[in-house]
């Protein structure tokens, strides 16, 4: 575990700029971050950035200088990079344009939902996870929002963690909420019911073997479980700091619980496309991580 800087080369106003990452841990950098007495608004999602000024003293203070080509591929190694697309100057527009595909003539809604997507306090229940999942629906039915027979399985991504405060209530919440909003778009009350029975579905990811449309949606929801190691990491450390108020041992106990029951099933996907993407990775990540919440800690 070590906090890493490359050297001061690129260029920003007026000075130059180092990145500065941890080759392990969000939570680790921005402790030595915090120490070193670096303002918050120059953290990037997953770095740093700092000016030339403050490249000795923190290299005094144990940040290991390394070149720009190393820092890069340590962080993509950690997991903890985030790529491009996922930057929120990205992920704004896209998602805009998506909306747009999905209710044309609606853009107050889509912009608050957006909104809720954007809170702060989200680390992994965000507007990355919500692209995510689009994609992950654009895969598994081999179409995309404009395809009409697919609409309401497309606004059941959009709501179902529309509303996220690490609460018990949460889906129930966005399904409520899907329900009070979606009448000003003058949908029918038929989808407008299924758009909520399809959020509620994600309460415990339990599609019926004949419901095909939630399954769909519950598969999409998982499908960061079968993500290659680096992203199922950063995906894990996400997770972690949602629920940063609570205490490891704890927090540890729960998760390890979770990832438990979800191994035990037969299947973590209901479809059998999901499956043949998804599947064989996801219990290789559950099971990694798992043993890495049992192993003893070291005396």
């Amino acid at each position: 575990m070590a906090i890493l800087i490359d050297p001061p080369l690129w260029p920003a106003h007026g000075t130059l700029f180092s990145h500065l990452v941890s080759d392990a841990s969000l939570d680790e950098l921005r402790t030595f971050a915090l120490e070193q007495g670096l303002p918050e608004r120059a953290f990037d999602r997953d770095h740093y950035d700092v000016p030339q000024k403050r490249y000795d003293t923190l290299v005094a203070a144990g940040a290991l200088p390394v070149s720009a080509t190393e820092l890069v591929r340590r962080l993509v190694r950690s997991g903890l990079r985030v790529p491009a697309r996922e930057r929120p100057e990205r992920l704004d527009a896209v998602l805009l344009a998506r909306w747009d595909g999905l209710l044309p003539g609606e853009p107050e809604l889509g912009r608050d939902l957006l909104a809720r997507w954007s809170e702060p306090h989200r680390a992994y229940h965000d507007r990355a996870h919500l692209l995510a999942m689009l994609s992950a629906l654009d895969t598994l039915t081999g179409s995309n929002e404009k395809d009409p027979a697919h609409r309401v399985l497309y606004l059941a991504a959009w709501y179902h963690d529309a509303v996220y405060n690490g609460r018990p209530s949460d889906e129930r919440d966005s399904a409520s909420l899907a329900a009070a909003q979606l009448p000003e778009a003058r949908l029918d009350l038929a989808e407008i019911d299924e758009v909520v029975r399809m959020v509620e579905l994600t309460i415990e990811h339990r599609p019926g073997p004949g419901d095909a449309a939630g399954q769909l949606l519950c598969d999409a929801d998982l499908e960061v479980l079968g993500r290659d190691a680096g992203a199922y990491r950063r995906y894990a450390l996400s997770v972690r700091r949602e629920y940063a108020h609570v205490p490891d041992a704890a927090f540890a106990a729960g998760r390890a619980a979770i990832l438990r029951k979800l191994l035990e099933a037969d299947y973590l996907y209901s479809s059998p496309l999901a499956r043949s993407l998804w599947e064989t990775r996801a219990r290789a990540n559950l099971a990694a991580e798992l043993e890495l919440l049992e192993r003893p800690e070291p005396s």
